[in-house]
């Protein structure tokens, strides 16, 4: 039997496509009391499944959803008393919300190519029709997540028939070696 995976909640039951007009909208965090709203103005870009570590992921993904939107269309509303930086250090400087732990934005202000843009996770959006992602990234990393290697392979399967192309810095099967090495040194991966 191949291995189930959830890619996550959005996509699991199929890639919804966007609506070619949507023109931005406001992204919402989990919390039932005082949510933080942060205003993104115009559409978003480069809208992708991610598997790396360092991106929120609903209970039970194995990616996150992610796209970029100008640093300059991104305002937070309501709320933002709430919010904090995951990792100062981090390129990507993620804004989460204390309360839910769900990142509501975050961004690049170092000198970088993605300098100038901030990313976010356009399922949160209050409103439909958000660009859908058209491919998945960091795909190895899922395996430091604690995604066994042996199921490699029916995850990459699963983006295919979603129809995210599965992309890593190497092939995937060296990809596959370092990301297992890694999770194994952090302890994060219990099979072998």
């Amino acid at each position: 039997m191949a291995y189930q995976v959830s890619i996550h909640p959005a996509l699991d039951g199929g890639v919804k496509k966007g609506q070619a007009n949507f023109n931005g909208g406001t992204l919402v965090c989990a919390c039932a009391d005082r949510p933080v709203k942060v205003a993104v103005k115009g559409t978003v870009a480069h809208n992708h499944a991610c598997g790396c570590t360092k991106c929120w992921k609903p209970d039970g993904a194995a990616f996150s959803v992610v796209a970029v939107a100008s640093t300059d269309n991104v305002t937070v509303l309501e709320n933002g008393d709430k919010l904090q930086i995951v990792d100062k250090a981090a390129l990507i400087q993620r804004h989460a919300c204390r309360a839910c732990g769900v990142h509501m934005y975050g961004p690049v202000e170092r000198d970088h190519a993605f300098k100038g843009l901030a990313f976010v996770h356009p399922e949160r959006f209050r409103e439909t029709g958000w660009p859908e992602p058209t491919f998945a990234a960091f795909v190895s990393s899922v395996i430091e997540a604690g995604t066994p290697p042996s199921a490699m392979t029916s995850v990459r399967s699963r983006l295919g028939e979603l129809g995210l192309h599965p992309y890593d810095c190497l092939n995937p099967t060296l990809m596959d070696v370092i990301a297992t090495w890694v999770a194994k040194t952090a302890g994060t991966l219990k099979e072998a």
